[in-house]
């Protein structure tokens, strides 16, 4: 008898970069090639700490021209712009196939949370293993609409200042313990990102 050799499938190891954080707060995650952009798109949310209120976009590169190629949630939200294609029908295998490919994803346009999303390695999947899986990262997400990097630099520095006039306020908005710098890899946890389509799709009816 013949024997059916089992076909190795592949990971992608991204790591994910929020711009503009000094120290800066990173995630390095793989997924597996098979997946759409929401599908990357959710797993970034759960490995960051986000949690997924707002709208994203991711923005691709077009090869000779500068113009680039928003994939995310369409939505009537931003008039005039270029509508942004659904991530849940374009692979993220169609952009990330060579090592070092490098593009942004953006999460909350208020606060314009900025993330470098760069391939480091295409790997294969180790068996017995459970994908999406959050492999390292440092630093804590920053609070939702907290008001962008800047104003998140800002609100480190005034929280470890009692003396400082919005000290209290701060807290009062954190409303629990808050420690910039605790990230645990291993505890990340992934929702499954058609569920999570299934939720978004209908909120947004």
């Amino acid at each position: 008898m013949t024997s059916i050799r089992r076909t190795h499938r592949k990971v992608l190891q991204f790591r994910i970069t929020l711009k503009g954080t000094k120290p800066p707060i990173w995630r390095r995650i793989q997924v597996p090639s098979r997946y759409s952009f929401w599908d990357l798109h959710s797993a970034i949310q759960d490995a960051m700490g986000w949690s997924d209120i707002h709208l994203h976009e991711f923005r691709i590169p077009v090869p000779g021209i500068s113009r680039r190629i928003p994939v995310g949630v369409p939505s009537d939200e931003y008039v005039g712009e270029e509508p942004a294609r659904p991530g849940w029908k374009v692979p993220i295998r169609h952009v990330f196939w060579v090592a070092g490919t490098k593009i942004d994803y953006v999460y909350d346009s208020g606060c314009d949370w900025l993330h470098a999303v760069e391939l480091e390695k295409i790997l294969t999947e180790e068996e017995g293993a459970t994908y999406p899986r959050c492999i390292a990262g440092r630093r804590r997400c920053p609070p939702e609409d907290c008001g962008g990097v800047r104003l998140f630099a800002d609100m480190l520095k005034i929280i470890v200042d009692p003396s400082h006039p919005e000290y209290d306020e701060w807290w009062a908005w954190l409303g629990d313990s808050y420690d910039p710098a605790v990230f645990s890899a291993c505890e990340a946890v992934f929702m499954d990102p058609k569920e999570r389509l299934k939720m978004t799709l209908y909120d947004l009816g």
